[in-house]
């Protein structure tokens, strides 16, 4: 039996942080056990924020380094470009004749620009029709998502459903949810852990430096015999999602008194040197070699249009379209073998 399709997006806007790590490539990664996984770099949904081609190529080399040394096997996955596989445009023309312009207008990324005062582009108004094309494009079964990503795929599957009904038969897989059990991440101030909010602890940056930012972390003022509460303590949130074992001691220690902060932060950042050193190396050989990268891509690109395109072939006969040129001339030349031709 085959093994049931998950499928995670990457938007390349900001080198990956600890956040990134234990909010997303963790939880995905462990998907890859027991899902055909396909993983792919969002680079066309990146360029609603990125202005910068220089920027955006270097972010891409930075995801695709950072998947690689973090677990990811390109021998049991399929690892690609988002741009690589131009059928997803093709795609996402199609749902956009299936969707209202009000199911678009209620996106949550629309409408917080809006709200700011800000001039939404058109790809941040149309962002959700294709992601819904990213994730039907490879016959997807689960797509794990955080909470805030909840409204994108429930509109993935209104009009997967809506193409099957108005077309008759199976033409698109519905996909499923994978919710995320992860907790917020926290950054060094207690809120979510942001690049942009300046909060965030660099994913592969030295051990001398790792250090210097851990120390940073914001503490609460009580003397180092008292007892503290380990559970309101952004130090300790941390080591519990790193960590359970280093977090637990720590609970109990924070609890006893006479172990300060500056003791927990010290704990914390040996548990991330010893969970993130060894991949630090792996990264910087990685990303020293683009040419590597771009072919790890490029490979995976292959495999992904595979799907691709049959998915696009069910799709066209469905709606009454011709097949692309390309088959079309394979189907004359494979006659005209037969022929002897």
């Amino acid at each position: 039996m085959t093994a049931k399709t998950s499928l995670t997006g990457i938007k390349p806007t900001a080198t990956p942080h600890l956040g990134n790590y234990l909010g997303a490539i963790r939880p995905a990664l462990e998907l890859s056990k027991t899902f055909r996984s396909f993983y792919f770099i969002a680079d066309y949904h990146a360029i609603t924020s990125v202005k910068d081609p220089v920027a955006l190529r270097s972010y891409v080399h930075d995801v695709a380094a950072t998947w690689l040394a973090t677990g990811l096997d390109p021998e049991r996955t399929v690892f690609f470009r988002q741009s690589d596989v131009p059928e997803v445009f093709e795609l996402s023309w199609i749902l956009s004749c299936l969707l209202a312009t009000g199911q678009l207008e209620r996106g949550h990324a629309y409408k917080d620009a809006i709200a700011k005062g800000e001039v939404a582009n058109a790809g941040i108004f149309y962002y959700p029709v294709l992601m819904a094309a990213d994730i039907l494009l490879y016959d997807t079964n689960v797509v794990p998502i955080g909470k805030d990503q909840k409204q994108h795929l429930e509109l993935c599957r209104d009009v997967a459903v809506r193409l099957n009904h108005v077309y008759g038969g199976k033409v698109l897989v519905v996909p499923e949810p994978h919710l995320s059990d992860a907790p917020l991440v926290p950054g060094l101030d207690g809120e979510k852990m942001s690049k942009s909010r300046g909060n965030a602890i660099p994913l592969f940056a030295s051990a001398k430096e790792l250090r210097k930012v851990v120390m940073k972390i914001a503490t609460t003022s009580e003397p180092l015999e008292a007892p503290k509460d380990p559970e309101a303590a952004t130090v300790w949130q941390l080591t519990r999602q790193l960590s359970p074992a280093v977090a637990d001691a720590m609970a109990e220690k924070l609890r006893a008194g006479g172990y300060g902060w500056g003791h927990a932060k010290e704990d914390l950042y040996q548990a991330l040197e010893a969970e993130l050193g060894p991949k630090r190396e792996v990264y910087a050989a990685l990303r020293a070699d683009e040419e590597k990268l771009d072919r790890v891509l490029a490979e995976g690109a292959e495999q992904a249009r595979r799907v691709a395109r049959a998915t696009m072939a069910r799709v066209r006969e469905a709606i009454g379209i011709a097949r692309p040129l390309q088959d079309l001339r394979s189907t004359v030349n494979l006659k005209r073998s037969d022929l002897g031709g």
